[in-house]
């Protein structure tokens, strides 16, 4: 490696390949005409993006949270989501301003051994994501189609040729793809929301945090597992990199523009994913805190949705969309894990090769924990994912915003002083929670 003092950055000899080099620059971007078109053009990204904060990792907690203690729990998806915001914002800063996705950006600015060390968590993160999605799409389809959990768990190998045929089709078509499966997956919750009617006034009373949350120790668990699912690691990898899949002029006017449509295209989508993770939450309020029924399993909720709320479709309709949601994550996972082995270690495999070993990893223990133990050992597994994850966050946050802050590697982009303070508060806030959520589920 070869020190950049100009830049702050350290280069390799040789010219770098840039990001997902396949798709680098190849979504063309209109400067001209109506600002519609120009948002239009870099839509994608973030859809993308906010499917990692609806993935079946994310539905136990708000389950749980819903039917224990009502409403009272969408201030804390509202405070999580707005933290995702912030955090998707600069990663796709970064991504823009340096021409580095965040794998990139670690390697350069670490020494080798603190750069491979933080790729082993990254992986480890991405199998555990993986693992979340294994799970949440074997019992979807064993919900739907009555397919044992170890069948649909070999079914998932096989999207590893979906993700290659839309990736072979260009960008915009796997883009495409993740937005029609977040459709269904909004259609399916407005449509039990439609049929739960709940009170708009204790949905609306829910968003207004409760003192309730730190006080009550259970719900306060429930909170911190919220906010400590809610960003997703390889997610921040992910953004820095596919923003660049834009044509926009690798010019300071070019970048600047480019920075302004990202945040905003991911601003709107992580709203999406907000009403998606506060109707997970409305909805079992509604049906299962009204009618007394604490629920903590997926299945259970499938089960009871349809006899609570009389609706036959309901449960249909609930599987379908825990389906959608576990066949989208899937397809992101591929993508980081690509960006990931490629960032940090300049690794290149065929795509088709490095999702089927990833999917493997993840598909393996699925498999012998059920052999063993049923469906009771899914959801405990599901669990463990989820602390795996919680375990690798700080390793992508941190050097997310010491990047972002840090005038050298930024130039004119680096974050102004006081975001860059609500940006440290909250990466320490996700690290304390995270630490507490992992402290408290190995305990007990």
């Amino acid at each position: 490696m070869s020190g950049n003092s100009e830049t702050g950055w350290r280069t390799a000899s040789g010219a770098e390949r840039p990001s997902l080099s396949e798709v680098h620059a190849s979504v063309a971007v209109p400067w001209h005409g109506s600002w519609v078109r120009r948002l239009i053009a870099f839509s994608g990204p973030g859809y993308m993006v906010s499917v990692g904060y609806m993935d079946p990792g994310n539905w136990a907690t708000d389950l749980a949270g819903g039917s224990k203690f009502g409403y009272t729990l969408l201030a804390v998806i509202m405070i999580s989501n707005l933290m995702a915001i912030l955090l998707q914002a600069l990663s796709a800063r970064l991504g823009i301003a340096t021409g580095r996705d965040l794998a990139q950006a670690c390697r350069d600015a670490y020494p080798r051994p603190v750069g491979f060390v933080l790729w082993i968590a990254c992986e480890l993160a991405i199998i555990a994501c993986d693992l979340a999605e294994v799970i949440g799409t074997a019992i979807a389809l064993n919900l739907l189609f009555g397919i044992p959990l170890i069948g649909g768990a070999l079914i998932t190998a096989l999207d590893a040729f979906l993700v290659l045929l839309l990736m072979s089709k260009g960008f915009r078509f796997l883009e495409a793809f993740i937005v029609a499966l977040l459709i269904i997956i909004s259609g399916c919750f407005a449509a039990q929301i439609a049929m739960a009617a709940p009170p708009i006034a204790a949905v609306l009373g829910g968003f207004v945090p409760s003192p309730q949350i730190v006080t009550n120790p259970e719900m306060l668990y429930i909170a911190i597992g919220i906010l400590g699912a809610t960003v997703m690691p390889h997610n921040l990898y992910l953004h820095s990199s596919i923003v660049q899949t834009r044509q926009y002029e690798r010019t300071d006017e070019g970048k600047g523009q480019a920075i302004r449509w990202a945040t905003v295209d991911s601003t709107i989508a992580l709203m999406l994913a907000l009403f998606v993770n506060a109707a997970i939450l409305i909805v079992a309020a509604a049906v299962f805190h009204a009618h007394g029924k604490e629920v903590t399993e997926i299945e259970q909720a499938y089960a009871l949705m349809s006899p609570l709320l009389g609706v036959g479709i309901a449960s249909v309709l609930f599987a379908i969309a825990l389906l959608a949601s576990g066949l989208n994550s899937t397809v992101t996972a591929t993508l980081a894990g690509q960006i990931v082995m490629e960032g940090f270690l300049r690794i290149r495999l065929p795509h088709w090769m490095r999702r089927l070993i990833t999917r493997a990893i993840a598909i393996v223990p699925v498999v012998i924990v059920t052999a063993i133990y049923g469906e009771s050992g899914t959801g405990k597994l599901l669990i463990f994912s989820q602390v795996i994850l919680s375990m690798q966050l700080p390793f992508a946050v941190i050097p997310l915003v010491m990047f972002t802050t840090d005038a050298r590697k930024m130039g004119r982009f680096a974050i102004p002083r006081p975001v860059a303070v609500l940006a440290w508060i909250v990466a320490a806030l996700i690290v304390v929670l995270n630490v507490k959520l992992l402290i408290d589920t190995v305990s007990g």
